[in-house]
């Protein structure tokens, strides 16, 4: 998977096309990431031993890795991500800008 966790992305479909936010969790298992701030959904909580208090609370919820795009830091535009082999390190290339990300 191109997506690392702490990376900056964008939302290419669904309800929250255009949002921008950065990746809190990535399942590679799964093919999902978890975006802070995107695909918020609401969720009815009874009170319980653990939480005192009930009612309705926000969750983020994961979103298929196909449908969001890397952020270039340089360029600041969605891009494809190729790959640079140095001398023990893989690289992240921006295929916009050809500039390394971090």
């Amino acid at each position: 998977m191109k997506i690392r966790s702490g990376d900056q992305v964008a939302v290419l479909k669904g309800k929250d096309k255009g949002k921008r936010g950065k990746v809190e969790k990535v399942f590679p298992k799964r093919n999902m990431v978890l975006v802070s701030g995107v695909n918020i959904y609401k969720k009815h909580k009874k009170p319980s031993g653990k939480t005192l208090q009930g009612g309705v609370i926000d969750i983020s919820k994961p979103l298929p890795a196909g449908s969001i795009a890397l952020v270039c830091p340089k360029c600041n535009l969605p891009t494809k991500v190729s790959y640079k082999f140095g001398e023990k390190v893989k690289e992240r290339i921006c295929k916009k800008c050809n500039q390394i990300i971090g």
